[in-house]
């Protein structure tokens, strides 16, 4: 199971969520809000091979928390993912708007300095202006579009330069939600569960309820559940040697499980 998007680091136990993870060979991208959560959420998974901890900036904190900046940069050589980072255009954050895009830009242009890096990428209420950031920064490496929910139009776009997409239970279980899903490209896919932020009937999702996705993509795509996983693990090993750098075989080996029979990529 791949969960691509979860705040380890912010369960009510995250050290018990973090060894079910590795009990259950759960792969994880362990996002941060914060560039100085860093060190403390990488050493929950200093004996995780497969959990990579993100270093990130969230946009909703990016007024108070710019001053991390420099130790973003400083930390950013340490790891090759990067998030939760992005835009959030939600109305009660429209006075830090602009510091959003000075903090945003500024992460882009350091990963783009740095080499590149596979980027988790928020971008609620947003969308549009994270697609010009990015466009504006196509060398920054690979963003993946966490819990997309801009427009048909704006999919498409980012489709078309290049974006991949995290997709959970929560998103899933809306129509507008499964609507985006179904114009993603099968390849360009993954699952997460933003937890313990994203829900489902009121309750935290946690990482391993990203089955729960895999179940709903099999309903979408009218595939049988294991050439969905077969797919999931094919799109993790492939954007993982695109992200360059981390080729390890715990990572590279483990998420690429033998393609059903008699059934083609998709």
């Amino acid at each position: 199971m791949i969960d691509f998007h979860a705040h380890l680091d912010l369960y009510p136990d995250p050290v018990a969520t973090t060894r079910e993870c590795i009990e259950r060979d759960l792969f994880v991208l362990s996002v941060t809000t914060t560039p100085s959560a860093w060190s403390g959420t990488a050493a929950l998974a200093k004996d995780a091979p497969r959990i990579r901890t993100a270093i990130g900036l969230h946009p909703q904190i990016a007024q108070e928390r710019q001053h991390e900046l420099p130790l973003f940069e400083e930390l950013l050589p340490r790891t090759r993912y990067v998030g939760e980072v992005g835009l959030d255009g939600a109305p009660e954050l429209k006075s830090s708007w602009g510091t959003q895009q000075r903090v945003f830009d500024g992460i882009l242009k350091m990963c783009r300095v740095a080499g590149g890096r596979i980027i988790s990428i928020h971008s609620r209420r947003a969308a549009t202006a994270v697609l010009d950031a990015l466009s504006e920064n196509a060398d920054a490496g690979i963003p993946v579009l966490h819990w997309f929910s801009g427009t048909q139009r704006e999919v498409k776009r980012a489709i078309e330069i290049g974006c991949w997409f995290s997709v959970g239970p929560a998103m899933l279980a809306g129509k507008k939600g499964r609507a985006l899903a179904a114009e993603i490209p099968r390849d360009r896919l993954l699952t997460e569960t933003d937890g313990p932020f994203g829900q489902v009937d009121g309750r935290s999702l946690l990482p391993w309820e990203c089955e729960q996705a895999v179940g709903a993509l099999s309903e979408l795509w009218a595939e049988p559940h294991n050439h969905v996983e077969a797919q999931l693990h094919e799109n993790l090993r492939r954007l993982v040697a695109q992200g360059q750098g981390d080729r390890s075989s715990s990572i590279l080996n483990a998420v690429e499980p033998a393609r059903p029979r008699g059934k083609p990529a998709v």
